[in-house]
């Protein structure tokens, strides 16, 4: 089984769709209501993360990481703080107008990779950094499966980028559950 968490309008052949009000990632009795723990093969949540605080991310994670099966994991993708482009950070700040279809005047953080990929290390979860900014600006890119989890707002899938220059970037993970290891 494959859960898309908070898909808006997002729906992939072969993943189930969910928005908030079918699960409230900080209340694990949803998750309950129509998981059982260790059944989920994948999730997939794209800018979600930045619509809780780093608390609440982690307890996010957690969640997630309770529903998943051993090595499943999640596709999570947020707006990048390290992107040097000043429209970017205007659309996507605290309390930012965002685009039309994403309105960001609910987000409560703006991640850099290191805060963002420890949010899941908190919830045990092992992390892939797969696109990203450093602290100069600089953007890193690992080539992923799109059939894992597709995320539209990535360098490959966003029309606002090219190989000349980047418009819209976010920081991709891999967050995976190890395999459980009996001794």
């Amino acid at each position: 089984m494959k859960i898309i968490l908070g898909a808006g309008n997002t729906s992939y052949d072969g993943w189930i769709s969910t928005q908030e009000n079918e699960i409230n990632l900080l209340d694990r009795k949803d998750f309950e209501k129509q998981f059982d723990e260790h059944s989920v093969d994948a999730m997939l949540a794209e800018h979600v993360w930045e619509h809780m605080t780093e608390q609440e991310g982690i307890q996010a994670a957690k969640n997630c990481y309770d529903f998943l099966k051993y090595g499943g994991y999640i596709r999570c993708a947020v707006p990048d703080r390290n992107f040097k482009n000043e429209w970017y950070q205007n659309m996507v700040q605290v309390g930012g107008p965002g685009p039309v279809d994403h309105p960001a005047y609910t987000h409560k953080i703006v991640y850099d990779y290191e805060t963002f990929k420890t949010v899941f290390e908190q919830a045990g979860f092992e992390v892939e950094l797969l696109e990203y900014c450093d602290e100069k600006g600089v953007f890193h890119y690992k080539y992923w499966n799109e059939l894992d989890g597709k995320i539209g707002r990535s360098f490959r899938f966003d029309t606002r980028n090219s190989l000349d220059e980047l418009g819209m970037v976010s920081i991709v993970i891999d967050a995976k559950k190890s395999l459980l290891i009996t001794t």
